[in-house]
């Protein structure tokens, strides 16, 4: 089993840099208390560990989902609509995860 460290560093691998060219956002995750997150800026994705003082958004999870999320087992408004993901922020730029990143 990876560690949470390893499954974010999937986020940016992952990452489409054409379909956020303009973009400046910061997407935090809370996974079962751990907290990441991913700064988008201009094309770039970088994965920073702990709390953003300012986030855009703020997702709140269980490692599991994020598992599942990451392996293709369930999308983002799967999740939601379960109450297995939590959103705290912009909601609209919560829904743009699956088109900046390959999930």
């Amino acid at each position: 089993m990876s560690t949470l460290h390893d499954q974010f560093a999937a986020f940016e691998s992952r990452f489409n840099a054409s379909a956020a060219a303009d973009m400046e956002e910061i997407f935090q995750f809370d996974v079962d208390g751990n907290h990441f997150h991913l700064v988008i800026d201009n094309g770039q994705c970088t994965l920073k560990e702990g709390e953003h003082d300012d986030p855009s958004v703020t997702l709140r999870l269980t490692e599991d989902t994020l598992q599942a999320l990451m392996s293709g087992g369930t999308n983002g408004m799967q999740a939601f609509m379960a109450g297995d993901l939590k959103v705290e922020g912009n909601m609209m730029l919560a829904t743009q995860l699956s088109s900046l990143f390959d999930l």
